[in-house]
């Protein structure tokens, strides 16, 4: 209790026994005999005049248990961790919760694919408990801990001793082709320590080594593989790309898998007739822009289809089977009358009046439209001082269409839309209506950057229809990483709604995709290669691989240190004192007593 506190103590105590004489010695004149009724009323009145002022004093903090955050990252069992270690020296500092990714601190084994410490840091923080962190230090988002919160808390770190290692860390390359290419894959190898300085690369579908490729001295490197498709057939391939003798001590980071789709068709045809400028600009522009396989077919002369790619010859029938599997079919000029109904849930059109269409010949500068979802492509940039297009086809927008591109010969004049799109259903459908565009690109600079993302914003927008074989949602990434989810985005029309998805993998689970507010929806799932169905149609495959960037040796971010007592120590007052209320009611009750006794009121 401070001076204060005891000053206004005995003040109070001071005036409650002045006033009790005061009442029975001069109000009352009593005499000598009142002395127990009056020193139970000065009692009594001390007690409640402590309890009116609540006079207070400090306490020592209360001692509590610790929060005890351990790491429960796939780090802590690689080569050289210290889970066991680690998980008693937490059992034996206080509550443990474990932490590392977006999923809640149920699970105590180190299954997570990330080591994210700062939101179980400032959740434990909230508790009002002794925090204490037991880590290998190798903390992922070290930068975003608050230092206050940091210091607070008392760590305890266990680092690991891995050993040489040779890690294949990266593998690039399309997540479709046609039967008959060459798939070429990008891959990434890193070495640490004492590790071997050159690598074989296998890639495998099944047991079958489909390419091998040996690579030396690196330290980090990369290397491109070709691997050929002749002899996979159409479908789904989940292909192993593996270190075949890497001689280390961490295997699980020696493998990555790559899910390809093997088509019977490609999923981008281009059909110009006649061919022109536009059309030879646009099929290299997509090719460079697309991740899916892309094919061009150019009619020089009537009923003689060639490819773009090398003007060889193509049956008619060989091009009108390609664009009726097409994912996103793109017709220049007459194309069209080779495929009446595209079925394609993706369709450019290019109306240039090879097909009797009105042209207003002329100089079009074009602008940008208001709202539309290539409009990205040219926000800052001066459109209407790229290159004129040199004539337009009139068209009239539908209610509901949006406008990408309006035009306005020679500056002057009303906007005419040239680029328009639509949705109908599954298919989406964009209308160009200028020619000369391809100017945009062999200017180069600027136009030529906003040509590029003009076809990639609208080769995107086509795609992203909802795809019947592949259902209202599908993975963002069909391969993730150990202890990460398999993500699904929602591409359907309308709002997301939960949906139910069936696993396949020696036996059969379900889950249920509840998606955000982003259309978003994680399922975590052990290591494995799956097939999934979703409820009312579509479905894929799916694989979570062995392989985690937890397994590769890291610095340690972190550093053992001593918690540093934040929290002040509490008062305690007057109304948290249960036995002052009894000594002023018992008090009362004797000086009623006593007064009885003596015959007083």
């Amino acid at each position: 209790m401070n001076f204060v506190s005891v000053a206004t103590v005995l003040v109070v105590i001071a005036a409650a026994i002045a006033l009790a004489a005061f009442t029975y010695l001069r109000l009352e004149r009593t005499g000598g005999r009142v002395i127990v009724p009056l020193t139970a009323r000065a009692v009594a009145w001390a007690a409640l005049g402590l309890l009116l002022l609540n006079v207070s004093c400090p306490r020592p903090p209360v001692a509590r248990r610790a929060l005890v955050l351990l790491d429960g990252s796939l780090s802590m069992v690689a080569t050289g961790g210290r889970w066991t270690e680690a998980r008693a020296l937490a059992a034996r500092l206080g509550e443990v919760r474990t932490f590392g990714d977006e999923r809640p601190p149920a699970d105590s084994s180190p299954s997570r694919g990330r080591s994210l410490l700062a939101p179980a840091l400032t959740a434990a923080a909230a508790a009002d408990r002794p925090v204490v962190i037991v880590t290998d230090g190798e903390i992922e988002d070290s930068a975003a801990l608050a230092p206050d919160l940091l210091a607070a808390a008392t760590v305890r770190v266990l680092p690991r001793a891995p050993g040489p290692d040779v890690a294949l860390t990266a593998v690039d390359g399309p997540a479709r082709v046609t039967v008959g290419d060459t798939l070429r894959l990008e891959v990434e190898l890193r070495a640490f320590g004492a590790a071997p300085d050159s690598a074989v690369i296998e890639v495998l579908a099944g047991e079958r080594a489909l390419s091998r490729r040996v690579m030396k001295p690196f330290r980090v490197g990369r290397l491109d593989l070709s691997v050929p498709t002749a002899g996979l057939g159409a479908g789904d391939h989940l292909l192993t790309i593996r270190l075949a003798a890497p001689g280390d001590r961490e295997a699980r980071d020696d493998a990555r898998l790559h899910l390809v789709a093997v088509a019977a068709t490609p999923g981008i045809v281009l059909l110009a007739s006649p061919g022109d400028w536009d059309s030879r600009f646009l099929y290299r522009t997509i090719r460079d822009v697309a991740e899916l396989p892309v094919r061009g077919y150019v009619q020089l002369e009537p009923g003689a289809w060639r490819s773009m790619r090398d003007l060889a010859r193509v049956p008619t029938a060989d091009v009108r089977r390609a664009a009726a599997h097409a994912d996103l079919l793109v017709l220049k000029g007459s194309a069209g009358a080779l495929v009446p109904t595209p079925s394609a849930r993706g369709i450019w059109r290019w109306a240039s009046g090879e097909t009797g269409e009105t042209l207003l010949p002329g100089d079009w500068y074009l602008s940008p439209g208001t709202v539309s979802p290539v409009a990205g492509a040219f926000a800052g940039e001066p459109v209407d001082s790229f290159p004129p297009a040199v004539r337009i086809t009139p068209i009239q927008p539908a209610p509901g269409d949006w406008i990408g591109l309006t035009a306005r010969e020679s500056r002057r004049g009303a906007e005419r839309p040239v680029v328009v799109g639509r949705s109908a259903g599954r298919i989406r459908e964009v209308t160009v209506a200028a020619d000369g565009l391809w100017r945009w690109a062999f200017r180069g600079g600027s136009s030529e950057q906003v040509y590029r993302s003009w076809v990639a914003a609208t080769t995107s927008w086509l795609l992203a229809g909802a795809d019947s074989a592949r259902g209202v949602a599908r993975p963002v990434r069909a391969i993730v990483e150990n202890g990460r989810p398999v993500v699904f985005q929602w591409v359907a029309a309308g709002a997301p709604h939960d949906v139910i998805v069936s696993w396949t993998v020696g036996g059969t689970r379900a889950d249920t995709l509840r998606f955000d507010g982003s259309g978003r929806a994680a399922v975590w799932l052990p290591v494995g290669s799956y097939r999934y169905r979703l409820e009312g149609g579509g479905g894929g495959s799916a694989a979570v691989e062995l392989y985690s960037d937890e397994w590769l040796p890291a610095r340690a971010a972190l550093a053992d240190h001593a918690g540093r007592l934040t929290r002040a120590p509490g008062r305690t007052t007057a109304r948290d004192w249960p036995w002052l209320f009894a000594v002023a009611v018992l008090a009362l009750a004797v000086e009623w007593l006593a007064r009885r006794r003596l015959g007083l009121r």
